[in-house]
């Protein structure tokens, strides 16, 4: 790792300053920040083109029945571009969404994990065929709205946090190939959220106060259950117990609740108690106080490196939200170990996490299994 402290660094805003007249598709969902990273990019005189994937989810608003990742998404997306003056194309990826990440998020749900399919769909499709594609098509980059930076130091490219770390997407990018870091643009590096609204009123965009999507695309309604049901998961009720084997209450399916849930046990209890553990083939819940969440390694199967070595010290999360924690890894046959240096609690399976020097980011990995302290 190169001592950025100790030399100039070049971040994402500066990258871009630095090439002129280049290609860019810009990766539109019809929301304020896609939006704003193409206006961005316009006006430092790039040749940018919208680009809004249709990912085969019906759309309730549509008469038709239209079967697209929200027909209002892409009309607004269009808008846009129109008020841009930039050309607006829509891909379809129904079958890539499918086979790549919801059959995934079906599947880990099965097997008593909890999946996060915004990390999958980065990496399959918006940094993975998208980016493909549009290099076979003559762009040079791809651009998204997402808040993360690209630094780059002696030729070698670095994912780092947006500079409003508290806006920081970085968590769920984590799993793009490093060498695809030199095609990526994203404009919002060094712009805060309230900024990248007054930029949408002051250019008079139409999206300038939308509202920020917080659900799955593929669940809108946040109606899991319904969702998993309808795909053939099985949801069986069952024993909520303590870990001393006590029958506190009753469930309705293992797949609606996760590691470290407080509220919504429907059980009572003279101190808090939280989901500790799943037992998916039992088809119950064991709960038990907030120390027994405390975690001291987590097991990876596979990890995305976006650095060529590790620092002597760094720290992870393995939740978005979650806190920095010292750890090290250690590589052992079939899979890599964390452990955890700090105290660090709610670790769910199926979940991701991600390496951290200072902010740049080292990469990240699904996690498999836990072991408590």
């Amino acid at each position: 790792m190169p001592d950025f402290d100790n030399n100039k660094k070049i971040r994402n805003k500066d990258k871009i300053m630095n090439i002129k007249k280049s290609k860019v598709m810009v990766a539109m969902s019809g929301g304020v920040d896609s939006s704003v990273a193409a206006y961005l990019l316009v006006k430092m005189g790039y040749e940018v083109v919208g680009m809004t994937m249709c990912l085969g989810i019906e759309d309730s608003s549509s008469a038709k029945g239209v079967q697209c990742c929200g027909t209002d998404a892409i009309n607004d997306a269009k808008k846009v571009c129109d008020t841009l003056g930039i050309d607006h194309y829509v891909l379809n990826y129904a079958k890539e969404l499918k086979h790549d990440v919801i059959d995934n998020f079906i599947s880990e749900y099965s097997h008593g994990r909890t999946p996060n399919p915004c990390v999958r769909c980065n990496e399959y499709l918006k940094f993975g065929k998208l980016l493909k594609q549009s290099l076979a098509m003559g762009y040079d980059f791809v651009a998204t709205g997402h808040y993360a930076g690209i630094e780059i130091h002696n030729g070698e490219y670095f994912l780092k946090k947006a500079s409003d770390f508290n806006k920081d997407q970085t968590y769920f990018l984590y799993s793009i190939k490093k060498e695809y870091l030199k095609h990526i643009l994203f404009p919002l590096d060094s712009i805060s959220k309230p900024k990248v609204r007054e930029i949408a009123k002051e250019m008079e965009l139409h999206v300038a106060d939308k509202e920020q999507s917080q659900d799955i695309c593929f669940i809108p309604d946040k109606d899991y259950k319904s969702f998993l049901l309808e795909n053939n998961v099985i949801c069986k009720g069952g024993d909520i117990i303590d870990e001393s084997g006590n029958v506190l209450g009753k469930h309705d399916g293992v797949i609606n609740y996760t590691v470290g849930q407080r509220k919504g046990l429907g059980i009572s209890s003279p101190f808090p108690l939280y989901v500790i553990r799943l037992e998916l083939d039992k088809d119950r819940i064991i709960v038990g106080p907030k120390e027994s969440l405390r975690t001291k390694a987590l097991y990876l199967k596979k990890l995305n490196k976006l650095v060529d070595k590790f620092p002597e010290e760094y720290v992870c999360k393995s939740r978005f939200r979650g806190r920095d924690t010292r750890c090290r890894i250690e590589q052992l046959e079939s899979e890599y170990k964390v452990v955890f240096l700090d105290i660090h609690d709610a670790v769910s399976p199926g979940q991701s996490v991600v390496f951290y020097d200072g902010d740049i980011v080292l990469g990240g990995g699904i996690i498999e299994s836990s072991e408590n302290s």
